[in-house]
């Protein structure tokens, strides 16, 4: 039986579709420390590579989707899942329009809130900015890269979140195409905001491992499992 969900007055049913969006994300090896902090409430352990944390800022114009049009920005960081496999701990995702930021609270218990977010062509990439209340939280610029043959269709992964003390697992599959990808290749800012702090106390900014754009990608949210 589909589950349907009421936000804000409309229906949303599960799984809720994403046709057309396009991407851009960076990864780093991070401070365990400050990783395992961001994580502790969850109860779940940060993955490890060589003693580091892997975190991942991503930025997400969302074109054609069951939730409407919108830009997006996420913190995530890897971890070892409820049920022993891969999967990432999305602490903060910021959105600009207030359909998907009810829904996604509200359905899956992601953390989003209202934000400024603007993206915008530079040379051979795009730059996002994210502002709260006109002041810059955190901006990255991603550029350059080379095909990546064969992406990763159909790849799935558990997205974990905690909202009101509640943890839920939301699986997600990626269809990413056009994709592009390279050592480094980012720029960061970071601006005066609480979770500014947290991604300085990460180590941020730094030289990414790699950065990777996505010319069209297509995504699938099924229903959160409450863990």
């Amino acid at each position: 039986m589909t589950a349907v969900h009421s936000v804000l007055g409309d229906k949303v049913s599960m799984p809720v579709e994403i046709r057309d969006a396009d991407a851009c994300a960076a990864t780093f090896l991070v401070d365990a420390r400050a990783a395992r902090e961001i994580v502790a409430p969850t109860g779940l352990q940060p993955l490890l590579v060589a003693g580091r944390a892997v975190a991942s800022l991503v930025f997400v114009r969302y074109v054609d989707g069951d939730l409407g049009p919108y830009h997006e920005f996420g913190l995530t960081l890897m971890v070892r899942g409820d049920d022993g496999g891969l999967g990432v701990y999305i602490p903060w995702l910021p959105v600009n329009q207030t359909f998907t930021c009810a829904a996604g609270r509200e359905i899956w218990g992601f953390p989003k809130e209202i934000a400024d977010i603007e993206v915008t062509p530079i040379r051979r990439g795009k730059r996002c900015e994210v502002r709260i209340d006109g002041s810059l939280v955190v901006a990255m610029e991603t550029a350059g890269g080379v095909p990546s043959p064969g992406g990763m269709g159909g790849a799935s992964i558990a997205a974990y979140t905690l909202m009101d003390g509640v943890l839920r697992r939301t699986p997600w599959v990626m269809n990413p195409a056009q994709v592009r990808m390279g050592v480094g290749g980012t720029r960061i800012e970071l601006g005066d905001h609480p979770v500014a702090d947290q991604m300085r106390a990460l180590g941020l900014p730094k030289r990414a491992m790699f950065s990777s754009r996505i010319g069209v990608l297509r995504m699938t949210f099924e229903d959160a499992v409450v863990v």
